[in-house]
């Protein structure tokens, strides 16, 4: 199937159901009986005038091919999804424009049906139906959304190469990094012991100045008595 006639799997039970219902209704009303054909006109034409110039069993012909022609539209997956429920909803609101201007359908001031509008009013949601399956997401619209935010996610994922390889730069070319600045750190804190060190008169094997004045330079450390 072609990305505009793709059907997506929330899709499937609405056309499944509603086409397998107005084909069924089509396919009824085909070989109508005469009694049929006058009370389906006779609703029909006072919502849409112009049908008083066709009479009543054509009429009920041409509304059975109709119906017959969009469960079929429906029920075939290559059939657009959009183009599908644009004609549901065509047929559908049709049907409720009916429900509207028929007396004896809904109650006095009221949207709500009477019990002889029940069976009319249902059509309602075949309304409903049809509107979700037009206005669902077009599937190339879908994926130029996902192609552009896969080139920002791409651009963003550059941007931030770069920013490591100037960090990596950074750290490499002079100006120390994270490392070189633990370094330093450590560097300055063994110069102030150092010089803490030399400030008490012990020198870095831990003999004292006084110590080596009074035994001589050349003194043995492990020859002192203060080293045993």
């Amino acid at each position: 199937m072609s990305g505009c006639g793709k059907v997506k799997a929330w899709q499937v039970p609405l056309r499944l159901v509603t086409g397998a219902f107005i084909l069924h209704s089509g396919m009824e009303k085909w070989d109508g009986p005469d009694e049929q054909a006058q009370g389906v006109h006779g609703m029909a034409r006072q919502t849409f005038p112009f049908l008083e110039n066709i009479d009543a069993p054509r009429f009920l012909k041409l509304l059975a091919a109709g119906e017959i022609a969009l469960g079929a539209a429906l029920l075939t997956p290559m059939v657009p999804t959009r183009l599908a429920g644009a004609a549901l909803t065509g047929f559908a609101g049709s049907l409720m424009a009916v429900y509207a201007q028929t007396p004896g359908l809904r109650k006095e001031g009221s949207v709500w049906p009477t019990p002889d509008g029940i069976g009319v009013s249902k059509d309602s949601w075949l309304l409903a139906i049809g509107l979700a399956l037009t206005l669902s997401p077009h599937q190339k619209h879908h994926k130029h959304v996902k192609h552009i935010k896969h080139a920002q996610h791409a651009q963003h994922a550059k941007g931030h190469g770069g920013c490591h390889k100037h960090h990596c730069h950074h750290e490499q070319g002079g100006h120390p990094g994270h490392h070189g600045h633990l370094k330093q750190a450590k560097l300055v804190a063994r110069e102030a012991k150092e010089a803490k060190r030399l400030a008490k008169g012990v020198s870095p094997d831990g003999h004292s100045h006084h110590h080596a004045h009074r035994h001589g330079p050349g003194h043995a450390r492990k020859g002192c008595p203060a080293h045993h």
